[in-house]
């Protein structure tokens, strides 16, 4: 008989600790500051520098087939600033392949910060000083990012006359998928 008390007792015991431990169990947080919910930055794409008498009308295709492209991204608008990146990309801005797969622009960052790539979708270009592109996934630190890419080209003076600087300041918006979600399977 005593047995059984004690067996009851320690049965009553454990179920009052389980329960009391759910109630007044501390709910875990998630680390906000290494992987945020959303990403702002801010960028530059160095162009190289071009005499302007190179920019002639006479010398300007004026169909272009394809963009290749190959630039260093960095802090600053100065192409002195700290490189985090490149920039590259394959255009084709012709009407019939405006909707084109191959438009995409990629940006790599190897930095301590940022380790990673962001693909952007460059189908709606539209000649304009300020485009407003779609970030349509990435890599490592980006891994599955989507948001929104401000592309605004700023041109300056460089200090010999003969140049012409024009640089691109990109403005990243990007959201990540809610990693506390686990996938069912």
């Amino acid at each position: 008989m005593i047995a059984r008390i004690i067996f009851c007792t320690a049965v009553l015991l454990a179920i009052l600790s389980v329960i009391l431990l759910a109630i007044f169990s501390p709910i875990p947080q998630e680390n906000k500051s290494r992987n945020p919910s959303w990403v702002d930055l801010s960028l530059y794409i160095q162009q190289p520098l071009v005499p302007a008498s190179n920019l002639s009308p006479e010398k300007t295709p004026k169909d272009v087939g394809a963009l290749i492209f190959h630039r260093l991204l960095t802090e600053g608008p100065e192409n002195t600033s700290r490189v985090v990146g490149k920039a590259q990309g394959f255009i084709i801005p012709i009407q019939e392949f405006a909707n084109s797969a191959f438009n995409i622009i990629y940006l790599t960052f190897n930095n301590k910060e940022f380790s990673g790539s962001l693909s952007v979708e460059a189908k709606s270009l539209t000649n304009d000083n300020k485009e407003e592109l779609n970030v349509v996934g990435g890599t490592g630190y980006f891994a599955f990012a989507r948001g929104l890419a401000v592309f605004v080209q700023t041109e300056k003076e460089a200090i010999n006359s003969d140049n012409l600087e024009a640089t691109y300041h990109i403005k990243l918006q990007l959201k990540f998928p809610n990693k506390s979600k686990t996938v069912p399977g």
